[in-house]
């Protein structure tokens, strides 16, 4: 055979092997069905809805309390959420890079980088309980405008919720691997038993039973405690014995280390832009009285229960968006992208309608108090109104986590708090318009969020 003939079929050969990996790609991505997405999703959902559903079982059970107690439940926890939410951003950071090694299939390049990931967590967390619980009192007053026995009170139950952020960091990133993975069945498993385990011991020890004495607030804090360390422990016990291909400690720092903690930084800044806005309306709505901050405490705890509801999609984008970008296939994660986020804004219509529904009732499920009853009343009409529009931002938002493109969130994020959150609430608040203007601000924040993340989308993907 010639040179020229030997270089012929080769220039062949190598066309049709490219060809050959094109169709393999076309095919993995066009195996992404409806079913597919909601084997991912809806696990997610119910993994997803843990943190709320503790923070709905507290608000409930102390809730009957008083309305003093169940303000400080609220102030509490939202100090404590303010660091979780700003610091779990490793969750979507290795979840974004491990999906996507997952769709080049060479996930023993990132062996190393899941223990590493899972040490840098539990080092942070414990700096929290270092850094925060000797300074709550002062943070709680200054930042939330407490005093007296409302600040007591927020910081005896800040104070022992505080040593769950080790648990709650680390285990948010091992749900992180499992959703790279393709699997978010296991996080589903896991945050069912912890929510369960807190809900039973919310009982035992906020009322006293098989107890000596009630504990109050304080056994609502150890309740949600012992839930959180629980499901680290049987994280870990999965990853270890379902998911060892890809857990090899190691001292030396996996090449991935470097791009997990640049996108952990964008969402920590843009969680931080978020936080400033949940944290303003916490502030503002104490500066009203107790009966406007225990009524903005369950208004919230609905809203994040929902928003945590809507984002078991998301979720699913952010693992397949992974996946589809370590194949090189835009044009499946456009069609992919979009059934998704239509998905998740019929849900939180869907949701919308229920509270509807049970507008006049719901507020009965977590006080008694007259007062706080009115002031719910007054302004949950927003919570029902942003569930669809949530459903767009969240399900664009975790796309783009899965992405990598998280200086894009970081960015509207900024914008969005900075620009539309805080001159809402300070006009509308400067009118007087008290816990309209918080709630108000919330659902314009919410519209500029989903428009300007399906703009950039549309703009970036569609072919």
């Amino acid at each position: 055979m010639s040179c020229s003939s030997m270089t012929f079929f080769a220039a062949k050969l190598e066309r049709f092997s490219h060809l050959c990996n094109l169709i393999t790609v076309m095919t993995k991505a066009k195996s992404i069905s409806l079913k597919d997405i909601n084997k991912l999703a809806i696990p997610a959902i119910l993994a997803g809805i843990a943190e709320p559903l503790i923070g709905l079982a507290d608000t409930a059970i102390v809730g009957h309390l008083g309305a003093t107690e169940l303000a400080a439940v609220g102030i509490g926890s939202g100090l404590f959420l303010f660091f979780i939410w700003t610091l779990s951003s490793m969750k979507s950071a290795i979840s974004s890079i491990v999906a996507q090694y997952f769709g080049k299939e060479d996930l023993d390049s990132v062996k190393t980088l899941v223990p590493q990931g899972i040490g840098f967590a539990l080092l942070v967390g414990i700096m929290l309980i270092v850094g925060t619980v000797p300074t709550s009192s002062f943070v709680l007053e200054f930042f939330y405008q407490a005093k007296g026995s409302l600040l007591n009170m927020s910081e005896d139950y800040y104070s022992i919720r505080a040593f769950g952020y080790p648990f709650t960091l680390a285990t948010f990133t091992i749900f992180g691997v499992f959703r790279g993975c393709q699997n978010t069945l296991w996080a589903m498993k896991i945050s069912i038993i912890g929510g369960l385990v807190n809900i039973v011991l919310d009982y035992v020890f906020v009322y006293g039973i098989f107890i000596p004495e009630p504990l109050g607030i304080e056994g609502a804090a150890y309740a949600t405690l012992v839930a959180q360390v629980l499901m680290f422990v049987l994280s870990m016990y999965i990853l270890i014995t379902r998911y060892s291909h890809t857990y090899m400690p190691s001292l030396k720092l996996n090449p991935e280390l470097r791009t997990m903690l640049v996108m952990f930084v964008n969402l920590f800044l843009r969680t931080i832009f978020l936080n400033v806005a949940y944290s303003l309306a916490i502030r503002l709505s104490t500066q009203y009285g107790e009966d406007q901050i225990a009524a903005h405490t369950i208004a919230m705890n609905i809203w994040l229960f929902s928003a945590f509801f809507i984002d078991g999609y998301a979720n699913a984008g952010n693992a397949i968006a992974g996946r589809l970008i370590g194949q090189g296939n835009n044009e499946e994660l456009y069609r992919v992208g979009i059934q998704i986020a239509k998905i998740s804004t019929l849900i939180g219509g869907l949701l919308g309608l229920f509270y509807l529904a049970l507008y006049p009732w719901i507020g009965n499920a977590f006080t008694s108090e007259a007062g706080v009853l009115t002031m719910f009343k007054s302004i949950f009409y927003f919570v029902i109104i942003s569930q669809p529009i949530n459903g767009i931002a969240f399900a664009l938002d975790g796309i783009f986590k899965g992405l990598g493109r998280t200086s894009l969130l970081r960015n509207t994020l900024f914008l969005g708090t900075f620009l539309v959150f805080i001159p809402v609430v300070f006009f509308f608040d400067y009118l007087d318009f008290e816990m309209t203007a918080v709630w108000l601000a919330f659902t314009t924040w919410m519209m500029f969020r989903s428009g300007s993340l399906i703009y950039v989308f549309i703009r970036d993907y569609k072919r």
